[in-house]
């Protein structure tokens, strides 16, 4: 194999597939990039048997042939070089030589034999979104998913497709985050739950442009994502997930109407006073037109009141704030509305559309 291209083009292909590439595995060929080169493109490879993501790049094929590169390796070198194009040349003895410029670098490849290729995928119904709208959805939920292994389903992103829309759900315990977005063709219902790491090395490696697509395909046992020459292939979570509709009240006593950027810059100034060993809660005491945010640490104190417009009863109640701040950063809206019943009642924040809801469960305090 001989192959030329540049190092920028190079580098991001690396970027992305290395997201597949697994910190730790008895099998030392899942720790490889594998290359492809041919048709004036080369192809790059990583799978960590759960994941697997291949990318292509413009390339001069000088010589056709395939080789398996150390990702770590491959990477720490193609961003040291300056910005020329690269050169990649393989032996008999799968010895393989990178050049740029001046630089080269003499490495040991590996047998491509036991490399595990990304599988062949039936899809059973597939969609076609923006770019920037998948990856505006997965910021808007990912930061709910639950961290412990125990439940494998609240490990994931219940991800469905209903008719011309699509929706993300992410619940941990504390909290329940949905949103929903318009497609631009109906297409059959069809759900599944994928793994929150996907969707997370998904949001960081796509380019997030509005003018770009990707393929979203749905198949038994794998979801699959296309867009800009890269395929990235995932196993989803097997079983059902919960009855989100179910946990989230229609009936509320207690509505406002709040400015978002006050309520938010109010929250994130309490957090000054909390730290790790000593949680407090913030108590939000609301009445007919105005709400009292107050906070009592070790470290010490605060009291803060926002103007509110209410309809229905007073309340008081207390919330960890930084559930409540995780919520109001990925909503864009100006004025948002909550919605509670009682003390000891999850507050559910949502608007009018249906594109977002969040419900926050309360904590327990104690009156001072």
């Amino acid at each position: 194999m001989k192959v030329r291209c540049s190092k920028d083009s190079l580098q991001k292909a690396i970027a992305s597939v290395s997201r597949a590439v697994p910190v730790r595995t008895t099998m030392e060929i899942l720790k490889c990039i594998l290359l492809q080169a041919e048709d004036q493109e080369c192809k790059l490879t990583a799978n960590d048997t759960a994941l697997g993501i291949e990318t292509r790049i413009d390339a001069e094929v000088e010589e056709p042939g395939i080789a398996a590169i150390d990702a770590g390796l491959f990477a720490s070198i193609i961003r040291k070089f300056p910005d020329s194009d690269v050169v990649i040349s393989t032996s008999r003895d799968e010895s393989i030589d990178i050049k740029c410029e001046n630089a080269s670098f003499h490495i040991s490849g590996r047998g491509t034999d036991d490399f595990i290729y990304l599988p062949t995928v039936e899809a059973k119904e597939s969609i076609i979104i923006s770019q920037f709208t998948i990856r505006e959805m997965i910021g808007q939920v990912i930061f709910s998913v639950a961290d412990s292994d125990a439940n494998a389903a609240m490990s994931g992103v219940y991800m469905e497709i209903l008719g011309d829309r699509i929706r993300m759900t992410t619940l941990d315990g504390h909290r329940i985050s949905i949103r929903v977005s318009e497609l631009r063709d109906i297409s059959s219902p069809v759900s599944t739950i994928v793994p929150s790491k996907t969707l997370s090395d998904l949001q960081k490696i796509v380019s997030g442009d509005a003018d770009k697509d990707m393929r979203i395909s749905f198949a038994k046992n794998h979801i699959v994502f296309d867009y800009d020459r890269t395929r990235m292939v995932s196993r989803v979570i097997d079983g059902e997930y919960f009855k989100v509709e179910s946990m989230i009240r229609d009936a509320y006593e207690t509505h406002l109407k709040i400015n978002k950027r006050d309520f938010l810059n109010c929250l994130d100034r309490s957090t000054l006073l909390v730290n790790e060993s000593d949680k407090k809660p913030v108590i939000l005491n609301i009445t007919d037109e105005e709400m009292s945010i107050r906070l009592k640490s070790a470290i010490g104190s605060m009291n803060e009141t926002i103007p509110i417009e209410k309809e229905g009863k007073d309340i008081k109640i207390a919330f960890n704030p930084k559930l409540l701040l995780d919520a109001l950063r990925v909503i864009d809206d100006e004025e948002i509305d909550l919605f509670m019943v009682k003390y000891n009642y999850p507050c559910i924040i949502k608007d009018e559309k249906g594109s977002y809801t969040y419900v926050v469960l309360p904590v327990n305090f104690i009156e001072d």
